[in-house]
């Protein structure tokens, strides 16, 4: 009775929190995002969009990123909803006078309610966690003298003994400050859990920690290994002389009730006072040749990333990975009239470059900034190198799902409507470095063809579904990543690509292998139309700054 009177004042809460403020946005655009505009990335997730004075989007969010940002709540601690909630993909763009989260999220929750029916509520429930606790020892903690502003940054990777490191340091900090910070600077070891501080310990400190980054590295030989050195579990007890373990700890949670999967249409008046607005550009931008050396020939190129106070970054950077991320195309995707120099000899830079004073505020910074950094990458690009491209459909060989003739040989699970649909890739314990597991859950044969992109590095157009098989299926594929890479590069890892190059002797097989004697399907070439990225004109030599 009392746990359901609780439940009771939750709801209560809930519904009148939105109404408290009194506030709603002024106008709103709420559609479904373009499938094509997410599917072929798994690095395709939420985006803030392009910010601008009076206007707040979210680009590409699941229903699941809109109700973690709405409520201010972990995906782990949402239960509930239907299969969809974090698989279709929205669009959410909004004529505001608001800046910050805090005052974005009572509106966002009142727009959720009403465009897409979401009813939810609060509850507590046991939920995997990492703990934060004391070691063996005392620990090892600088206490702050308060002259600092309290706060964490992470900075940039450094090369100690060829292993590269990542460091979070904080200032005036607290241990549950820490923990949160510690769960967001090394996100990738944690698997989207929360790190909860259970030390016990009062006050604020100073904290310098440096973690090595898990990383692939090739050998000459043929092998493929994690980088050693340790994990941020082995530094934060080291160093600091804490833990971090997998446990259980009481959470509160927000369940799902009832949503709608398409919301309701838009108002007339709202494709006029919403107009599209015209790309981003960098304030001021340097772009420099570079020479790389052998570590920045391995994973150690640093993409364009946005940093603290408007800048943009990106060290010794090759062209050609700059253009395929500036025009969002697959990894290894055949850039169409390229210049023979493009191909054999682009160079390398390092980019500096600062974007407009208040362009992004706290609000917009929640949903990430790749699509503007990628559009002002664009822009950039364009200006400097004079580039000139265009958009047409070519007759390209493309990959087409096909069924079995018997249907005996397909080898499906029938899925478990309580799952929510997606695909996730593991890393199998103590399994080869470049070992990946693909578990998807809920999902149709449809919905995982227009996915492959995202999965293999060779399949650079979207996979045409004509195996006929409806309904939604669970099933795990388990493949090396390195024979997805192209011929050449897979042997000189090591992999089984090239002619001539036997089988890997590991028994390892390649992501299409894998769809076809794991699943019992077909992946099969033909010719048909795609849209492809035409390079009219190019200069080799880019502009001076």
């Amino acid at each position: 009775m009392i746990a359901r009177t609780f439940a009771c004042i939750f709801a209560v809460v809930l519904l009148t929190e939105a109404a408290a403020f009194g506030q709603s946005f002024e106008l709103a655009d709420v559609h479904v995002s373009p499938r094509e505009a997410w599917v072929k990335k798994t690095t395709n997730a939420m985006q803030s969009g392009f910010p601008a004075p009076g206007r707040f989007e979210l680009r590409r969010a699941t229903m699941l990123d809109l109700i973690k940002f709405a409520y201010a709540v972990d995906g782990d601690k949402v239960y509930g909803g239907p299969g969809w909630l974090d698989y279709d993909r929205f669009d959410v763009i909004v004529k505001t006078s608001a800046t910050r989260p805090e005052q974005i999220r009572p509106m966002l929750q009142s727009l959720l309610a009403e465009r897409f029916k979401l009813t939810v509520q609060k509850d507590t429930k046991p939920a995997p966690a990492y703990l934060l606790s004391k070691g063996n020892g005392e620990p090892k903690l600088k206490p702050a003298d308060g002259s600092v502003p309290s706060g964490c940054q992470s900075g940039l990777p450094a090369i100690r003994d060829n292993v590269p490191y990542a460091s979070l340091q904080c200032h005036n900090t607290t241990m549950g400050a820490f923990a949160a910070a510690l769960r967001q600077s090394a996100s990738g070891a944690f698997n989207g859990l929360p790190v909860v501080d259970s030390t016990g310990i009062d006050g604020a400190f100073d904290i310098d920690l440096q973690y090595p980054l898990r990383v692939i590295s090739l050998g000459a030989g043929g092998g493929a290994a994690a980088s050693s050195g340790g994990s941020v579990f082995e530094a934060v007890e080291k160093q600091l002389g804490l833990k971090v373990e997998l446990s259980k700890s009481p959470q509160p949670v927000l369940v799902v009730e009832s949503v709608n999967e398409q919301p309701t249409p838009n108002a007339p008046e709202v494709a006029a006072g919403l107009p599209s607005l015209p790309p981003p550009q960098f304030e001021v931008a340097s772009l420099r040749p570079c020479q790389r050396g052998p570590i920045q020939r391995g994973p150690m190129t640093i993409a364009p990333r946005f940093e603290r106070g408007g800048q943009v970054t990106a060290a010794c950077m090759p062209l050609l990975s700059l253009i395929r991320q500036a025009w969002n195309l697959a990894p290894f995707e055949k850039l169409e009239g390229a210049p023979k120099w493009l191909e054999s000899d682009p160079g390398s830079y390092n980019i500096t470059a600062k974007t407009p004073a208040g362009m992004f505020s706290d609000a917009q910074g929640i949903g990430g900034y790749q699509d503007v950094i990628n559009a002002m990458l664009r822009a950039l690009l364009t200006d400097r190198f004079q580039v000139a491209v265009h958009y047409e459909d070519r007759l390209m060989d493309a990959y087409t799902l096909a069924a079995p003739k018997s249907s005996s040989s397909i080898k499906l699970t029938k899925a478990d409507p309580s799952n929510r649909t997606g695909c996730t890739r593991q890393n199998p314990t103590g399994g080869s470095a470049l070992a990946l597991r693909l578990v998807c859950q809920n999902i149709t044969i449809a919905q995982f063809a227009e996915q492959m992109q995202a999965f293999d590095s060779q399949i650079f157009y979207p996979v045409l579904d004509e195996t006929g098989i409806q309904g939604a299926w669970d099933f795990t594929l388990s493949y090396n990543v390195i024979l997805n890479l192209p011929p050449v590069l897979a042997a000189r890892a090591g992999g089984a690509a090239a002619p001539g190059v036997p089988s890997d002797p590991s028994g390892a097989i390649s992501f299409t292998e894998a769809v076809e004697k794991q699943l019992g399907l077909k992946l099969e070439t033909h010719r048909r139309t795609e849209r492809v990225l035409v390079i009219d004109h190019m200069e080799q030599k880019p502009a001076e700054n």
